[in-house]
C-alpha cells in the first residue's frame, strides 16, 4: 500500500473508504467511529507512516491534547512522596493517554488556590486527573471550586453520592466485607481494623462499613476498641498497631485499611514477638508490589489499576469532548497469601 508524497488523511480516508471526518475522528479516539471503523483506519495510518500533526489539530480545536496527572504528596520511606499503589496507576495511565493521543503532564499538586488557573485556564492541559488529596473535608473545598469554575477534571477515590466531580474508585465496601469474611472463614473472631474510618478518609469508611457488615453477619458486634485510626503510611500502621498492643485489647487478626499500614503494623506485631500468622492473621487493601514480597506475603484486596487507568483517561476525554461523564466503582478481589492462610 503506497501513496505518491506524504500521506494525508485524505489518502487514508480514500483507502478506508470512509469520510475524511471520519478519519480524523478515528485518530482523535473518538467514540462516534465504531470500534472496527476505527481499527481499519488505525491500520491504514500505520502502514503508511502517517503521523498526526497535533499542533494543527490543537489550534484547530482549541486544546493543548495535553492531560495533567496530578499527585497528592504522600509520607513515603523512600522519598518518593508517592504512594506505591500510585505507581501502576501512573503505568495504565499514561498507556491510556497514548493510545488515544494524548499527552501527560505529571506534577505533584501544588496545593494552590486555583488548579484552574494552573492548568486548564493557561492551556498547559485539557483536564486534570486527581491521585490522592489526603484529608477528603480539606480538599472537598478545593474540589468544589474546580467544579464552579467548569474545570474538566476526574478523581482515583470513592464514587460516592454527593461528591463533587466525577470519581473513578473501586468498591470498598465489597473489599472490606469480602476480606472481613475471608478472616472468619479462617476461624478468627476478634479482628482488629487499622485506618481513619471517618469522613475524612471516605475510602477507609468504607472498607470498615464492609468489615463491620461481615461481623455483624457472622453475629459479632463490631468493637470500637479494636479500630485504631492510622494514615496510609507503614509508621502509622506501626503506631496503630502498637497502641492496640498497649491497650490490652486482645485480637487474632488484623484487617488493615491499606497494604502501607498493614506492613507497619507486622513490624509492630513481630517487635512482640508475635507470629504471623501463627498468633495475629494480617490483611492489606490495595496489593501494592510489596505485599507479594514481605514475608509471610501479604493476603490483601487487589484493586484493577489497568482498568482504572484506562477509565480515568477515557472519562476525562469524554468529558473534554462535551460527552456526559459519571462516577463508576469497579470490583474488586482477593489476593491471598500467608499472612493469613
Amino acid at each position: 500500500m503506497t501513496v505518491k508524497g506524504r500521506p494525508t488523511s485524505l489518502d487514508i480516508a480514500h483507502l478506508a473508504g470512509v469520510s475524511q471526518p471520519t478519519v480524523s475522528r478515528a485518530l482523535r479516539g473518538s467514540p462516534m467511529v465504531n470500534p472496527e471503523t476505527r481499527r481499519r483506519i488505525m491500520a491504514i495510518a500505520s502502514e503508511l507512516n502517517y503521523k498526526v500533526d497535533k499542533n494543527a489539530s490543537n489550534l484547530r480545536c482549541q486544546q493543548s491534547g495535553t492531560l495533567a496527572l496530578l499527585f497528592f504528596e504522600d509520607p513515603t520511606p523512600d522519598g518518593s512522596l508517592i504512594n506505591p499503589f500510585f505507581h501502576s496507576m501512573l503505568g495504565s495511565i499514561t498507556r491510556a493517554c497514548a493510545l488515544r493521543g494524548f499527552d501527560l503532564l505529571v506534577s505533584f499538586q501544588q496545593l494552590s488556590n486555583d488548579w484552574h488557573a494552573d492548568y486548564e485556564d493557561s492551556k498547559k492541559a485539557d483536564g486534570l486527573i486527581l491521585l490522592g488529596y489526603g484529608d477528603y473535608l480539606r480538599a472537598r473545598v478545593r474540589l468544589e471550586q474546580l467544579e464552579r469554575q467548569g474545570t474538566h477534571f476526574v478523581r482515583w477515590g470513592a464514587a460516592l453520592p454527593g461528591q463533587p466531580g466525577i470519581a473513578i474508585g473501586c468498591d470498598n465496601f465489597q473489599g472490606g466485607y469480602d476480606m472481613t469474611r475471608h478472616l472468619l472463614a479462617r476461624g478468627r473472631r476478634r479482628i482488629a481494623f487499622l485506618g481513619d474510618a471517618s469522613d475524612h478518609y471516605p475510602e477507609f469508611r468504607e472498607r470498615y462499613r464492609g468489615h463491620a457488615q461481615a461481623l455483624r453477619e457472622a453475629g459479632l458486634a463490631p468493637e470500637p476498641a479494636l479500630q485504631v485510626d492510622a494514615i496510609s503510611s507503614e509508621g502509622s500502621g506501626r503506631t496503630a498497631a502498637g497502641a492496640l498492643l498497649g491497650a490490652g485489647a486482645g485480637f487474632d487478626a488484623v484487617f488493615a485499611a491499606s497494604d502501607l499500614i498493614a506492613i507497619g503494623a507486622m513490624q509492630a506485631l513481630r517487635e512482640r514477638g508475635l507470629r504471623i500468622p501463627g498468633d495475629v492473621a494480617v490483611a492489606g487493601f490495595d496489593d501494592i508490589p510489596m505485599a507479594a514480597v514481605v514475608a509471610p506475603g501479604l493476603s490483601t484486596v487487589q484493586q484493577d489499576t489497568k482498568a482504572a487507568g484506562a477509565l480515568l483517561v477515557e472519562t476525562l476525554i469524554g468529558m473534554i469532548r462535551g460527552e456526559p461523564g459519571e462516577s463508576r466503582s469497579l470490583p474488586v478481589r482477593l489476593a491471598l497469601r500467608g499472612s493469613t492462610q
